[in-house]
């Protein structure tokens, strides 16, 4: 995914908010042998680039200056309540060393699976991305989730995803197998399915009264 940006020479808050005036997001990006550099982008472009999923996890070519320099998102931040992105990062990429990223999950297949077709469950998505560590050039825009076996009651961990070729999974300390989905059946339903076997044997006797 391609990203025209230009050389920023000015810096400092009163710069950056003369800059946003004129339409432009001040940023910067970093990494590698090179020193960080001062950058500046048009804002409705950065907008709406913003918006895709594949911005947030694809290798980016940063264009500056007719020089294309691969990189990755790694920072931006908003306005609290404008449509207004006040300033980016971005860190550059060896095609050579592995990077640690967060990759959306695509879930896929739940219409189809036995908790929602027999048990009437819920799957709930738990997490919506997962941090992997590989070279640049091995990167997935995603990571796909076959939900279709899932049962009631049961869930779906980090481990039980196949990974692309190339790719791992980066653990953590305090969550080393974290929860991705699972099925639940509703409360309501279930109390009033718990409920109703229990109303049965309360029929009878008003029964047996009649017959006498």
């Amino acid at each position: 995914m391609k990203v025209v940006a230009y050389e920023r020479s000015v810096q400092g808050t009163g710069a950056s908010r003369r800059l946003r005036i004129t339409g432009k997001t001040p940023g910067v990006i970093y990494g590698g042998t090179e020193a960080p550099q001062a950058i500046e982008l048009d804002h409705n472009a950065l907008f709406h680039a913003l918006r895709k999923e594949a911005f947030h996890s694809s290798i980016l070519d940063i264009e500056i200056a007719g020089k294309s320099q691969k990189a990755l998102l790694r920072d931006y931040q908003m306005h609290p309540f404008k449509p207004l992105v006040l300033h980016i990062d971005f860190q550059r990429v060896d095609a050579k060393q592995k990077i640690h990223v967060k990759v959306p999950l695509h879930f896929v297949n739940a219409e189809i699976a036995p908790a929602v077709k027999l048990g009437g469950a819920l799957i709930s998505h738990i997490a919506t991305e997962i941090e992997v560590s590989c070279l640049p050039a091995d990167l997935p825009e995603f990571i796909q989730v076959d939900l279709g076996k899932i049962e009631v009651g049961h869930s779906v961990h980090v481990k039980d995803i196949p990974l692309p070729k190339g790719v791992a999974l980066v653990s953590h300390l305090e969550q080393e197998n974290p929860v991705v989905a699972n099925a639940r059946v509703p409360s309501a339903k279930a109390e009033v399915e718990t409920a109703a076997p229990a109303a049965a044997p309360a029929a009878a006797p008003a029964a047996k009264e009649e017959k006498k």
